[in-house]
């Protein structure tokens, strides 16, 4: 079977193709990606040589590059996404573009070309937010309150739309907050690793309570690989950790597994429409599909730290590159 993985150079996307990779030694990869800020191919190196993959630069927005190589592939995977929140308070323009018109651009060319499936990688958070108790179901009414997820609901409407109307073989999953090697030092727990390392304090927004559900990142490529294998076509699944962690306890963690104590906090003003607390359901996917997470999260945060501690040239090659962008 040949896949094509877009934005598969970013931080899930590259985790889920070195899964596969070593999963299933009949697949071939396409990897489409942009090379965004977020994007960085040498997250591959180790798989570079591979004669089962191969990288494309090129974005999912370019209809002559979706038709020509969804023209090649059995499978389209479609990571590819602008993802940071406050990015997208600040400039939501770039995150129609990518999110919601690449998706249709993807859907289009994968639908000519008679894709034998198309699974959209989505996010808990077109959910809106949870109260104090409660959970996110795949029946969950869409409530997106941010930009960029308004962009990701909007994709999945489209994908939702092309089922529903073409009969297209589609599947989209919906996870939790992701954790683990080779995430971009802007999300929370990379970005505080790195603040630490230079001497900085970590900010925390408002009081630090805002719940999210950890999930780690192999345990969400498995999780796509089971569905791209076992789902039902025109069925949503979501993935979540089972692990609810405030901010707060998040920060705590990382501040003692780096010596550090709260003298290294800065509390700052709370994000504009930041939503209060996320947690996800796994009963869908656990009772049809058989999966289930098999990373604890004491061991996961644990080599997740240790991950970014050791590989410190990394996280300077990712922000030398930032900084010759800007």
């Amino acid at each position: 079977m040949k896949l094509l993985v877009t934005g598969g150079a970013g931080f899930i996307g590259s985790c889920f193709i070195r899964h596969v990779i070593a999963k299933h030694k009949d697949y071939e990869i396409i990897n489409l990606d942009k090379l965004t800020y977020a994007g960085n191919i040498e997250n591959l190196d180790d798989i570079k040589n591979d004669p089962r993959y191969q990288f494309v630069k090129g974005d999912i927005v370019d209809k002559n590059l979706a038709m020509e190589l969804t023209n090649e592939v059995d499978v389209v995977v479609n990571f590819a996404a602008e993802s940071h929140v406050d990015r997208s308070i600040e400039g939501p323009e770039i995150f129609i573009e990518t999110n919601v018109k690449g998706t249709l651009n993807l859907l289009q060319a994968s639908l000519k070309n008679k894709v034998k499936r198309y699974l959209q990688v989505s996010t808990d958070e077109v959910y809106g937010t949870l109260g104090k108790t409660g959970y996110f179901y795949e029946t969950t009414p869409l409530a997106p309150n941010s930009p960029y997820s308004a962009s990701k609901a909007s994709a999945d409407m489209l994908v939702r739309a092309y089922f529903e109307t073409y009969k297209m073989p589609n599947l989209i999953t919906r996870c939790s907050n992701n954790y683990g090697p080779y995430q971009y030092p802007e999300k929370l727990i990379p970005f505080f690793i790195t603040k630490l390392l230079k001497g900085e304090k970590v900010p925390v927004y408002g009081d630090g309570l805002n719940v999210r559900d950890w999930l780690y990142v192999y345990d969400h490529c498995e999780a796509i690989d089971t569905v791209l294998n076992k789902g039902k076509e025109g069925e949503v699944y979501n993935i979540g950790g089972h692990n609810e962690k405030t901010n707060m306890e998040i920060t705590r963690l990382i501040l003692d597994a780096m010596g550090k104590d709260e003298s290294s906090i800065e509390y700052v003003q709370d994000r504009l429409g930041h939503d209060r607390r996320y947690a996800i359901a796994n009963d869908k996917i656990q009772s049809e599909l058989g999966w289930e997470p098999s990373i604890k999260f004491e061991d996961g945060i644990k080599l997740t730290i240790e991950w970014y501690l050791n590989n410190q040239e990394w996280i300077q090659n990712i922000l030398d590159k930032q900084k010759a962008v800007l």
